[in-house]
């Protein structure tokens, strides 16, 4: 039985909910509410990480299920881990006594097209970032002027309390919005005037990102020390993420391409030349000899045409590639050439007619009429029973 849902309702999950459904919704939660993609989210991201620590963790899960939040603060959280501490440990930000010595990393989504995959490429990334503040030097305000917050009293945190239900009251706890989560702060006149007390400020840095031939959708490429500053610790990495976009004839399957190539019935019977401009911008020649017949939906492939394997680029993988055959439009040849067409083709298979067979003649769908007698049959098919929806056009 669980206590109360407090954590589980944050992450959006039930309270039976596996470790990998709680795992992939923090790693939702957490890329959208980063403080680098929503400034204002902070309050909002710290609260997720505390839910995802406790979740993710069997023994403090099965406390927070027995006793919730005030079970967690007499028995079991113990050290404050950050909010950062939980997104780093998640998204490959390395051991503990690692993480309490850096800054935070930061995330970025880099959108990059095919071509840039297969020839590579260099891109610059413009990033705002913080820096230790110049003239205070990251302190935050005059030497010695520090005090205690009294809003929190100095804990860095302040606990509201608010009932939930008749007699049930519920504990949250929140960062200090006057000391930031510091406990301690300076008076306005004692504060740096160029970061406001903050120990830090805003700048830009421009970051040129090698894109290598043969990278893939979603991998990453890492700045070390390019993150956020922070007074005593040492600064995080830039982590950039590829995305790749979508491309109008090739598709990407590990190292191969695959592509669609239309061709018409005389192409498929009698063979054909086409060219196919590369994601490099060259022209291959594809050839089907005449008399290679070529079946709607058949997959060939051209050997070494693919995408270049990462870190070994004279090595590719393979062009792949899918046929669709179109035939000719109806009354395309007279009636009267027909037999001599035939002559040319594989004879067709001869069928036994008997008297007692009816014969009956094909017709075009007419699909207008299908659509309104489907909708028709929904709101009839209980008074009058189902009805065929199908109509043919006569001619």
């Amino acid at each position: 039985m669980v206590h109360e849902t407090g954590y589980y309702d944050l992450l959006g999950v039930r309270p039976n909910a596996s470790s990998e459904e709680i795992k992939k919704a923090y790693r939702k939660l957490a890329l959208k509410y980063h403080p680098d993609k929503n400034p204002n989210e902070g309050e909002k991201f710290k609260h997720i990480s505390q839910a995802y620590e406790v979740l993710s963790d069997p023994q403090k899960r099965d406390l927070y299920d027995q006793g919730g939040e005030q079970a967690m603060k007499e028995g079991g959280m113990g050290g404050g881990t950050s909010p950062m501490d939980v997104f780093n440990m998640f998204f490959g930000g390395g051991g503990r006594m690692h993480r309490e010595r850096r800054g935070k990393n930061v995330v970025h989504q880099l959108s990059v097209s095919l071509e840039e995959m297969y020839m590579g490429a260099t891109r610059k990334l413009g990033l705002q970032k913080n820096v230790i503040c110049e003239k205070c030097d990251g302190y935050g305000g005059k030497k010695g002027a520090l005090e205690k917050c009294s809003s929190c009293k100095g804990k860095g945190v302040q606990i509201k309390v608010q009932q939930i239900g008749p007699g049930m009251i519920q504990q949250i706890q929140s960062m200090c919005g006057d000391c930031h989560g510091q406990g301690e702060k300076f008076n306005s006149k004692d504060r740096c005037k160029n970061c406001n007390g903050h120990k830090v400020e805003r700048k830009k840095k421009i970051l040129e990102v090698h894109i290598d031939k043969g990278m893939k959708d979603g991998q990453k490429i890492t700045f070390s020390g390019e993150g956020d500053q922070e007074p005593g610790l040492e600064p995080g990495d830039v982590i950039i993420v590829l995305d790749q976009k979508d491309h109008p004839v090739f598709q990407r399957q590990d190292d191969n391409l695959i592509m669609k190539m239309k061709i018409k019935l005389v192409e498929a019977l009698c063979g054909f030349r086409k060219t196919i401009q590369t994601l490099d911008h060259r022209a291959l020649i594809i050839t089907s000899k005449p008399g290679q017949v070529i079946k709607h939906g058949d997959i060939k492939c051209v050997q070494n045409e693919g995408m270049p394997i990462y870190r070994d680029p004279y090595e590719k993988g393979q062009l792949i590639i899918q046929f669709d055959v179109e035939f000719p439009d109806k009354g395309w040849l007279p009636e009267h050439l027909m037999f001599q067409l035939e002559r040319l083709l594989p004879p067709r298979e001869d069928v036994m007619l008997t008297d007692d067979m009816e014969e009956v003649e094909l017709c075009e769908v007419d699909v207008r009429s299908e659509r309104k007698n489907y909708s028709r049959e929904v709101y009839e098919e209980d008074e009058e029973g189902p009805r065929s929806g199908v109509q043919c056009q006569t001619q």
